[in-house]
């Protein structure tokens, strides 16, 4: 074998590095480093703080589609003669009906919400349900 040449070689894409004293490397170690910080800590939050304001205006514009939904499944059981009896007092005797059966249909969506919700905690998307169990 040939032994190692002791001077570098001329290596014309690379340039020489510089010489830099201490207190040069010391700054760009805290500026590197501060960078890195940067990196990994406020551009994360704000990728986060993105999704939040997404989820949260989803969230808002499903839950205002299920009142206006609702509310408008009320206004047409209302219109049903047999809840609303033009000629009687208040309405007639089933013009409570209506709202049970809101309040009912309302429940039902809370409970699949709360149901969905449940199993995308016991099983998170993207993992086997089985993952934590010995076979």
């Amino acid at each position: 074998m040939a032994d190692a040449p002791s001077t570098p070689p001329n290596r014309p894409w690379s340039p020489r590095p510089e010489r830099k004293g201490a207190t040069t490397q010391i700054t760009e170690l805290k500026d590197l480093v501060v960078g890195y910080a940067k990196q990994e800590t406020v551009d994360p939050l704000r990728t986060l703080g993105r999704y939040l304001g997404f989820g949260i205006a989803g969230a808002f514009c499903i839950g205002s589609g299920i009142v206006f939904g609702l509310l408008a499944l009320l206004r047409g059981l209302q219109q049903i003669p047999v809840f609303n009896r033009a000629g009687e007092f208040e309405g007639g005797r089933f013009s409570w009906a209506p709202y049970v059966i809101v309040l009912v249909a309302g429940l039902v969506i809370a409970g699949l919400f709360l149901r969905t919700l449940y199993r995308m905690t016991q099983n998170p998307p993207g993992g086997r349900a089985d993952a934590g169990r010995n076979p």
